[in-house]
């Protein structure tokens, strides 16, 4: 007897084109586990309806044959039905507010909720993601956007000849093209005036090496948070630094006489306070790629840029990529998200308000929050390898009344949030925001 699986069209917006799992993982399921794939029909998806059904799927607007649902982005309440699993990113393990009322429906009908995000191995790793394709496409966006600022401030640099990450054909397109531009900055170099063009990332995980990955294509040296300073006696103007921020350079204790220790930190994140400011004049561009939430101290903050701009003090941060996007977060003027049509504005730290696009006083803000998106066919791939080998587990393992007994993957079984419609031991703390 084969076993069905069902995967939802998306439909947040119309850059959201990637899937869940590929036409050739879906062949693969079929033909290795008797696992049956029916997929909502799609007229913006990445893969073809007609790709889908070469692969041995079927395409109908009903999924009731299926008992596990996949999909992508967050589900609109109406479309949930009683008892089913739902595997997606549901953006609710912040007690985010504006999805509670969605958490709330599938409490109501006993589901089964599996959140991506949460899928990690024994130290915690996420396994399942698209981070590193955030970090690529945050990346290139961000550059883009820098490149046109100081073109239209008469700054010539070969940063203008990037397009945004959605106007290329191909991830090898998109490195065939930096690596030429990274040969004219190794042979004639950058204007002295945006010299040491110093990149800063905060974080070192999936999302920052995605980030990394693109800017080590063109000649890079890395330096330390304590070099940055250093960097500006004698600087190379055809050399990008790059300088990664770990936890410990970012905060540390806020009484003196306590050390600065990574578990305190995870665990009492009140106990700390922002060192960032000290290396924020020094960069030229930031990329934010960690993980926030409201019990962690701001990275960069209102007050800080307001005190630069108004004392007319030298600061040299043009750009911030905030890939991560927490609306009023770590960075505490990312207002709002943005779109991959409209990807940046800037904000005016002495006004306190925004501009979209890349021209007007202030600092650069890049704060897309599906990035992944603009890459869809290499992120989706990437994204099924990871996801297709848990498949079969959640489409054949049958669900008893007691979660305890649940016989899926550790892994998996640690993505849980709802079981049967109630909250399991792990995810308990989300009732309040209820």
């Amino acid at each position: 007897m084969s076993h069905m699986i069902g995967i939802r069209r998306e439909d947040k917006n119309r850059w959201e084109r990637r899937v869940p799992l590929t036409p050739e993982h879906v062949q693969k399921l079929r033909e290795k586990h008797d696992i049956e794939t029916i997929l909502q029909p799609s007229h913006i998806r990445i893969f073809s309806d007609q790709e889908y059904l070469d692969a041995g799927a079927k395409i109908q607007e009903d999924l009731s044959q299926c008992n596990v649902i996949f999909a992508i982005k967050e589900i609109p309440v109406d479309f949930f039905e009683s008892e089913k699993t739902y595997v997606f990113f549901s953006h609710t393990i912040k007690g985010q507010k504006h999805n509670m009322p969605m958490l709330k429906k599938m409490m109501d009908l006993r589901c089964t909720l599996i959140d991506y995000e949460k899928i990690i191995d024994e130290q915690g790793h996420r396994l399942v993601f698209f981070g590193r394709y955030a970090g690529i496409a945050g990346m290139i966006d961000t550059l883009w956007a820098f490149g046109q600022r100081l073109k239209s401030r008469k700054i010539d640099t070969p940063f203008s000849e990037i397009r945004q990450t959605l106007y290329y054909g191909s991830l090898s397109e998109i490195k065939k093209q930096l690596t030429i531009i990274g040969r004219k900055i190794e042979t004639h170099g950058l204007p002295w005036s945006i010299t040491p063009l110093i990149i800063g990332f905060a974080g070192y995980g999936n999302v920052s090496k995605g980030a990394q990955e693109i800017i080590d294509i063109f000649p890079t040296k890395e330096i330390r948070p304590d070099e940055i300073k250093s960097t500006y006696e004698k600087p190379s103007n055809k050399k990008i630094y790059k300088v990664i921020f770990k936890e410990r350079d970012m905060v540390k204790p806020s009484k003196p006489r306590n050390h600065f220790d990574l578990q305190d930190y995870y665990h009492h994140p009140e106990k700390y306070v922002s060192i960032m400011e000290k290396h924020l004049p020094y960069l030229t561009i930031l990329i934010n790629c960690i993980y926030w939430d409201n019990r962690y101290p701001r990275f960069v903050t209102k007050d800080f840029v307001k005190k630069y701009y108004t004392n007319k003090k030298t600061i040299h941060l043009q750009a911030i990529g905030d890939i991560s996007c927490d609306i009023n977060g770590s960075i505490e003027f990312t207002i709002k998200a943005t779109t991959p049509d409209s990807p940046v504005y800037v904000y005016n730290p002495l006004t306190d308000t925004i501009k979209d696009g890349y021209n007007g006083d202030g600092i650069l803000v890049m704060a897309v929050d599906n990035l992944p998106c603009e890459l869809p066919r290499e992120s989706s791939h990437s994204f099924g390898d990871a996801l297709q080998p848990f498949v079969p587990a959640l489409a054949k393992t049958k669900q008893p009344i007691d979660f305890k007994n649940y016989d899926i993957p550790p892994e998996i079984k640690k993505a849980v949030i709802l079981y049967h419609g109630e909250l399991t031991p792990q995810y308990q703390y989300i009732n309040k925001y209820l």
